[in-house]
């Protein structure tokens, strides 16, 4: 009887949790459309900035643009500061999401310190902030109020005083990890490399779409009439870039938080059927054995009054 009581409780419970999982589920599904129409709106954007970058810049502009300089080494008298932006969520029941995200971040803090650099490490999202906290290792900027509806402000926040002391000679570099979304079951952590701005601007492109041919550089076959000059527009759109690297970064990792937790809520919902499959059987076969003994019990009873 104890078993069956037991059994019972058992199953309700997996049943309530298996509720909250589907409803969790539909919740992430319902937010990922939303937030790839970000992604998607963001891309395009990109795309286009990167294109008119990579008409613009040329080898020589290094000199006349900071944003453009490669420093020198540590070891040879350059700067011995770096910064890496850690993006992550503030909720967690995603799977291994924020736990891949702090692994590559991890390492490539560990390769920067290996080179010699000081680490200046910002983190987006209350998994990450939470995390290096608990390790107690230093941050020099915390976010956990921007959540999963990043906009230009808050990159523009994060970036602007970067920028500035990349432009002053008091930055090496600067990264920046996050959740590519590829698609709802593949968020891949990346780190990429956002100052200084290569001379040769990756085109952001969706996952699948083919790669543009070359386009020549420094504009030579490309027939433009610039107003004002090239240097003005360079001066105006390299900070642009840079703010704007961040924000697909947050948007894409935003997006692929709730693809990540989608995936886990729907995993989570398909055990607890099989579990609950296996309870009742369980349940069922418990029952059927006590049904038998009680009958058992009763017959022996009559046959012990008839004697």
């Amino acid at each position: 009887m104890a078993k069956t009581r037991a059994l019972r409780r058992r199953i309700r419970s997996v049943e309530s949790i298996s509720q909250i999982t589907r409803t969790m589920e539909m919740v992430s599904t319902s937010k990922l459309k939303r937030a790839q129409d970000r992604v998607v709106g963001a891309r395009p954007y990109a795309a286009a900035l990167a294109e008119v970058l990579g008409d613009l810049l040329d080898p020589d502009l290094a000199e006349r643009f900071p944003l453009l300089r490669q420093p020198r080494p540590p070891e040879r008298g350059g700067p011995r500061r770096a910064a890496l932006l850690l993006v992550t969520s503030n909720r967690g029941l995603a799977g291994a999401f924020n736990a891949n995200l702090i692994r590559a971040a991890r390492e490539r803090l560990a390769a920067l310190e290996a080179r010699g650099f000081a680490v200046d490490l910002l983190v987006v999202g209350k998994k990450g902030v939470n995390y290096f906290r608990f390790v107690r290792r230093p941050m020099t900027v915390t976010r956990v109020d921007i959540g999963d509806k990043p906009t230009a402000e808050h990159a523009a926040e994060l970036a602007t005083p970067l920028i500035a002391s990349f432009e002053a000679g008091e930055l090496a570099g600067f990264d920046v990890v996050f959740a590519q979304f590829k698609s709802a079951l593949s968020t891949p952590p990346v780190v990429q490399r956002v100052l200084p701005i290569q001379g040769q601007v990756p085109v952001a492109r969706t996952a699948g779409e083919p790669a543009a041919p070359p386009r020549p550089r420094g504009g030579q076959a490309a027939n433009f009439i610039l107003r004002p000059g090239a240097d003005e527009i360079l001066a105006a759109l390299l900070p642009l870039y840079v703010r704007n690297q961040v924000y697909r970064a947050m948007v894409e990792t935003a997006a692929s938080e709730h693809g990540a937790r989608r995936t886990a809520m729907k995993n989570a919902t398909d055990n607890a059927g099989e579990m609950l499959d296996l309870l009742r059987r369980t349940y069922n076969r418990a029952r059927q054995g006590q049904i038998t003994q009680e009958l058992a019990e009763i017959v022996g009873g009559a046959e012990a009054l008839k004697g």
